[in-house]
């Protein structure tokens, strides 16, 4: 079986992951590797990689990493179907929320391994528009604070990056105007955080949604009305609730949940949208599930199937 690395080209000089290659090439495994250096580059390789022939991808990097790959794959789904190759994870990313969720381990030669020896499941994709995610779709306040949190903040802090810039938006924050569209109707009100969920986690490892499955044909749907200082109390009861994997959390006054397989979303100013890190803004999006689009290789126990 060809296996075939695309590496995020940031990561290229990392010496544990350099270690790790050469481990499984000794091990039995001749891995091929590819590295990027610009925007398209994942998607170009994942078209050249199915045209060789390799039977199997590893996305090596974060959430954006997985994204692209996801993006190469559909596109190669509509074209030529036969050829897409399943595909595995390499985590390497700030927050790597996606294979965090799903268990993926962090070590490289465990990933790898798996990543050569798992056996591929078809797991969702979600569609926002003319984009897909394999994750998370976050908008309104939160999106803003992913889209402008820079790169050197997030290598220095972590995760914790995202909470720095979450306090200092927050002083000015004003809620989005917005209308949502579902299966089991329309609702017109202001939101402050909205985000459809194919996955668990999102902005360094927060449960988004913690029953959410990767291959059940539907898309959990969270979102936080407006709300006043004197409501704080309240709201931070409902978000601990939502966030809890001891008991579902159908929702409450101000947190709204939804499970379904499509929701439509229309703003009359641009709404800030973030899929797996990749920031985009329009006035209406169309989030839909794709079900079973994409074979991936995850582990035995991976609680998101």
């Amino acid at each position: 079986m060809r296996v075939r690395l695309i590496l995020n080209g940031k990561k290229a000089g990392l010496q544990p992951v350099r270690d790790a290659v050469h481990t499984l090439r000794r091990a039995g495994h001749p891995i091929e590797v590819r590295v990027t250096w610009e925007k398209g580059d994942v998607e170009r390789l994942v078209a050249e990689a199915a045209a060789e022939g390799v039977e199997r991808i590893i996305a090596g990097g974060g959430d954006g990493s997985v994204n692209e790959m996801a993006n190469g794959l559909m596109q190669l789904a509509a074209l030529e179907p036969a050829r897409q190759p399943a595909m595995a994870i390499l985590p390497l990313g700030t927050a790597n929320d996606f294979a965090t969720a799903c268990r993926v381990p962090i070590d490289p030669v465990a990933s790898l391994t798996l990543a050569c020896e798992g056996a591929p499941r078809p797991v969702d994709v979600a569609r926002a528009n003319d984009r897909y995610f394999v994750n998370v779709a976050s908008g309104g306040f939160g999106a803003a604070v992913t889209a402008d949190t820079p790169v050197e903040l997030k290598d220095f802090l972590g995760g914790g990056a995202y909470t720095l810039m979450g306090i200092l938006k927050a002083v000015n924050f004003r809620p989005y105007a917005c209308t949502l569209r579902t299966p089991d109707g329309e609702s017109s009100a202001g939101m402050i955080v909205g985000a459809v969920c194919n996955g668990r986690l999102a902005g360094g490892g927060h449960p988004l949604a913690p029953e959410a499955r990767i291959n059940d044909g539907l898309l959990d749907v969270v979102s936080i009305k407006p709300f006043a200082l004197t409501d704080i109390p309240e709201v931070a009861a409902e978000l601990a609730a939502a966030v809890s994997a001891n008991a579902p959390f159908r929702g409450g006054r101000w947190i709204v949940r939804q499970r379904v397989p499509w929701v439509e979303t229309q703003s009359p100013g641009e709404l800030p949208v973030n899929l797996d890190g990749e920031p985009m803004k329009a006035h209406r999006f169309r989030f839909e599930v794709v079900p079973g689009a994409v074979r991936m290789v995850l582990p035995p126990d991976c609680p998101c199937l």
